[in-house]
């Protein structure tokens, strides 16, 4: 918070007024981050904007969210932990969730949502935490292999 606060130049009490917590503040760092990506998703060009099928939607979107969170990645992690619902409780959470859906209603109609939930789980921040930091692997190999499983499970 004092490496922040002087960053910003202001006082660390000031950060604390303007935000209860750390998720506080990362959630306002991640916000035009979030947003940029969301714009791409609906309005950008394809295969992640509109007009490519659902299938390279999705593998697009996979590529993105895993590039968006490992580059956020401490940032993202901190809004997670912050509840015990993890990333259930962020405010941008179910957009993400309900895009996956739509896409995955375009590749195959059935159980959508369960799929669209068994999606978010494999990008989630603490399982890219784990493959990346823990195990090691490197961003490049790993985003074909997870775009890869995120596939099978909308087709499969």
């Amino acid at each position: 918070m004092d490496e922040l606060a002087r960053r910003a130049q202001v006082g660390k009490g000031t950060l604390y007024r303007n935000f209860t917590d750390k998720a506080g503040i990362a959630s306002a760092l991640l916000d035009d981050r979030v947003r940029d990506m969301h714009a791409r998703m609906l309005q950008g060009p394809p295969p992640l904007g509109p007009g490519a099928p659902g299938s390279e939607r999705l593998a697009a979107f996979a590529e993105a969210y895993i590039r968006h969170v490992s580059s956020n990645l401490d940032l993202v992690l901190l809004t997670e932990d912050s509840s015990p619902r993890g990333r259930f409780d962020r405010v941008g959470y179910p957009f993400w969730r309900r895009h996956v859906e739509i896409l995955i209603e375009e590749v195959r109609a059935d159980d959508a949502q369960l799929r669209a939930e068994a999606v978010m789980s494999v990008l989630s921040a603490t399982q890219l935490e784990q493959w990346l930091r823990i195990e090691g692997h490197d961003l490049e190999d790993l985003i074909p292999r997870v775009q890869g499983i995120v596939i099978s499970i909308a087709d499969s």
